[in-house]
């Protein structure tokens, strides 16, 4: 995953350049946000996608020992913050590593987030999978809001109530997908309380007991969406449109899923082309955001 570090040092133009083939490469939310953003944070935003679009890879689908080339990422990341970055991805976050001042720790849970993915394949309480999104959300929101200025730790909490529920909007989308890596994100708990196990998840046995645990969590997230919204309402300019957007289209990631009548097992759950082209017009939109109760 850090193959690059064997190459010639590239110059920050192209370190950027390379990061933000990255971010339009990928068929994902990211894109749509980014038609938002102001030109000069751009490149900025561009570095810092492609240092999560990394980790996160090495954490899902690199072969080999993910714990170690987890460490060599680390390694990397400290080389950023010391000067000596040789990975593209990384000498462009290192330039925006200085230029916004920011601190280590969003990537740092990024990092170990992934090493949880490798040790951890459940959950036991839904605080449990809050804390696992602590990690591996939350520090995205904080990491957008540095580069937009922002250090307000009352926003950053807000944020985290938007990340979060991105997160799980997500994991309910990618249920099949991830139980064909031997993963389950649903807790526990939640599983017991409507009567659905391991198996039934695995063997992809979808009952009417699933299909009410599944229109649960899809309420449950809509709550921490809801409670996320007063930062849109603190935020302006392009940072207002981009964080409706990302709302948006978390919003239609649980629409897809009840559309499929909570049917999560039989296959993915995508966004339909519908909802995907109304994300930019609404995410304009003076309107405030709706979320049905």
């Amino acid at each position: 995953m850090l193959a690059e570090q064997v190459a010639p040092q590239v110059s920050l133009q192209e370190a950027y350049a390379h990061c933000r083939h990255i971010a339009l490469g990928r068929r994902e939310n990211f894109p749509v946000a980014s038609w938002f953003l102001p030109k000069p944070l751009r490149p900025h935003l561009y570095a810092i996608y492609a240092y999560c679009r990394g980790v996160d890879d090495i954490g899902d689908e690199a072969s080999g020992d993910r714990l170690a080339l987890l460490e060599e990422w680390e390694a990397e990341l400290k080389r950023a913050y010391l000067g000596g970055a040789t990975d593209p991805r990384f000498i462009a976050l290192a330039h925006t590593i200085k230029r916004f001042e920011i601190p280590p720790q969003p990537f740092d849970a990024l990092i170990d987030a992934n090493r949880r993915d490798q040790r951890t394949t459940r959950y036991e309480t839904f605080d449990e999978l809050l804390d696992y999104c602590s990690h591996s959300a939350n520090p995205v929101g904080h990491l957008i809001l540095y580069v937009f200025g922002c250090r307000d730790t009352e926003l950053q909490a807000l944020a985290d109530f938007t990340c979060t529920a991105l997160q799980l909007a997500n994991m309910w989308q990618d249920v099949s997908v991830d139980a064909a890596k031997g993963r389950i994100y649903i807790p526990r708990e939640d599983m017991s309380a409507f009567g659905v196990d391991g198996a039934d998840i695995f063997e992809r046995r979808f009952t009417p007991e699933f299909q009410r645990l599944m229109q649960f969590q899809v309420e449950r997230t809509r709550d921490h969406f809801r409670r996320g919204l007063p930062l849109i309402g603190r935020a302006s300019g392009h940072l207002r449109v981009d964080l409706r957007a990302f709302t948006l289209g978390g919003l239609a990631a649980l629409r897809s899923v009840e559309d499929r009548g909570y049917d999560v097992l039989s296959g993915r759950a995508s966004i339909s082309r519908l909802d995907r082209a109304l994300i930019l017009p609404n995410a304009l939109s003076p309107l405030p955001i709706k979320i049905p109760k």
